[in-house]
């Protein structure tokens, strides 16, 4: 399994990528210019020189047509080389994945409660998929049983689509994510922190022991 670090800190992206752990970033850049004084292209080009993944930027909440998000998504693909534009599981967004990914531009799918949902925004061209998992620190067993499903589905069909488990606070989850069949978490820096320094081991978790120890190699 590997890892989005979802930070609006650069320093936790240092300490993460120094752990071998980030696959990409799921971050603010905006946010991060803001209090740092730096203007977000330069943000983003900090950021890149971290890590060679992705970075993924989210089209506004307000903007609800596929002209709308066609437009800001390419504004958000011109930040950067590697970023991934998040795109919402709407009927808009997937006819706004579509185009975008045909102009070759990386599109994350949010908020998919379905497998079939899922199946709709690959077909569509989207590069990542992004089941709904529930509230950020408590992922629910129908959450999980949806990744299953999204994997035995798209491995059926040979999609080579990556399924990213929603931002998870609680490193037990992680491990059942990946269980489940998740290509990618995306975690907040102290998860990943907590997971290498301190593996539960002591409350008797033992799935989440080998899977730690699948992942990190430790």
């Amino acid at each position: 399994m590997k890892f989005f670090v979802d930070t609006a800190k650069i320093e936790d992206i240092k300490k993460a990528n120094d752990m071998g752990v980030i696959c990409g970033v799921t971050t603010n850049p905006s946010l991060i210019a803001k209090e740092g004084g730096k203007s977000q292209e330069e943000i983003l080009k900090e950021i890149a020189s971290i890590v060679d993944g992705p970075i993924s930027g989210e089209v506004k909440a307000t903007t609800v047509d596929a002209e709308g998000m066609i437009a800001e998504g390419r504004e958000i693909a011109k930040l950067h080389p590697n970023m991934v534009v998040k795109i919402p599981m709407t009927v808009e967004g997937l006819k706004a994945t579509k185009v975008l990914a045909s102009e070759g531009i990386k599109v994350n799918v949010t908020l998919i409660f379905s497998a079939n949902q899922a199946l709709l925004a690959a077909r569509a061209g989207a590069a990542y998929v992004s089941p709904f998992l529930g509230r950020l620190d408590d992922i629910s067993q129908p959450g999980i049983d949806l990744i299953e499903t999204i994997t035995a589905i798209f491995d059926n069909y040979g999609i080579d689509t990556e399924i990213i488990a929603a931002s998870i606070r609680n490193p037990i989850h992680v491990t059942d994510c990946a269980l489940a069949g998740a290509d990618i978490a995306t975690v907040p820096y102290s998860v990943i922190e907590q997971m290498t320094k301190h593996p539960l081991t002591d409350q008797g978790i033992e799935k989440f022991q080998k899977e730690y120890l699948a992942v990190f190699g430790e």
